[in-house]
């Protein structure tokens, strides 16, 4: 891969800059950002984070990239089924930025697992996980620390982009599985403070049939979550997620911008 020259570098990020000024571009560049679910919302949510100008961001997620997943996530194609999703996408965003500092994580986060990622060294947190169980604990641990965390809401079953919203959590309306979270807080504990999602009010139905040998990621912690509920495997579409993902980021660098 070529490296680049400090004045090219600067160059990659000279529209941005001029629309938000040199001093928000450093703050953006020295925002810390960690990332969990780089999947179909995620995987767009990193690669938007670098192209704005992000130079450290760590990116979590445990899985390899399936054939199933290449019709919506970005580093996923024919060449890279089987490589673990968090080297393909940093090997990515490095050719987009190399002097970005991309740190990968190939684990899970859970109630378990949850001090190691250290999230309170963290300026944003960015919840993009499928398991409701982890999500629950996710988001109750990062609403405890000092970063901003922003969560997506479920994607799939969706097609119309006009429906995507931003809402607080306690807000959101028509999501079921905002729905399903709230739930499970008002039995245990609460988000110690507010946080916005990304979520959409569009349930659609699936038309086709579920292939036997798909083994997806959702499914699985879907099992995890509620064994004696049989796993649905739902339909998805790129333009969704994308934006799922793009509005994410766009929250974090507008948030940053307000400070």
């Amino acid at each position: 891969m070529k490296e680049i020259g400090m004045e090219e570098q600067k160059g990659i990020f000279k529209r941005t800059e001029l629309l938000l000024g040199e001093k928000l571009m450093n703050k953006i560049s020295s925002a810390k950002i960690i990332l969990f679910g780089v999947g179909g919302v995620g995987s767009w949510c990193a690669e938007s984070l670098v192209r704005s100008g992000v130079k450290y961001l760590t990116i979590v997620d445990s899985d390899k990239v399936c054939e199933t997943n290449i019709n919506r996530q970005l580093m996923a194609t024919t060449k890279t089924v089987g490589q673990r999703k968090v080297d393909v996408l940093k090997a990515r965003l490095i050719e987009i930025n190399s002097e970005a500092e991309i740190k990968t994580i190939a684990g899970i986060y859970s109630e378990e697992t949850s001090d190691s990622f250290k999230l309170d060294t963290y300026d944003y947190i960015i919840d993009a996980i499928d398991s409701l169980k982890h999500k629950v604990h996710l988001i109750q641990t990062a609403t405890r620390t000092k970063a901003k965390l922003y969560s997506s809401m479920g994607a799939a079953l969706k097609m119309d982009p006009t429906r995507i919203k931003v809402a607080e959590f306690w807000k959101v309306k028509g999501c079921p599985l905002a729905a399903a979270l709230r739930r499970k807080m008002k039995q245990g504990e609460r988000p110690s403070k507010k946080f916005m999602c990304v979520y959409s009010d569009e349930v659609l139905e699936n038309k086709g049939l579920k292939y036997e040998n798909d083994e997806s990621k959702s499914s699985e912690l879907l099992k995890q979550d509620n064994p004696s509920v049989k796993a649905q495997t739902n339909g998805t579409l790129v333009h969704i997620t994308a934006i799922f993902g793009f509005t994410l980021a766009g929250l974090i660098i507008q948030h940053i911008c307000k400070e």
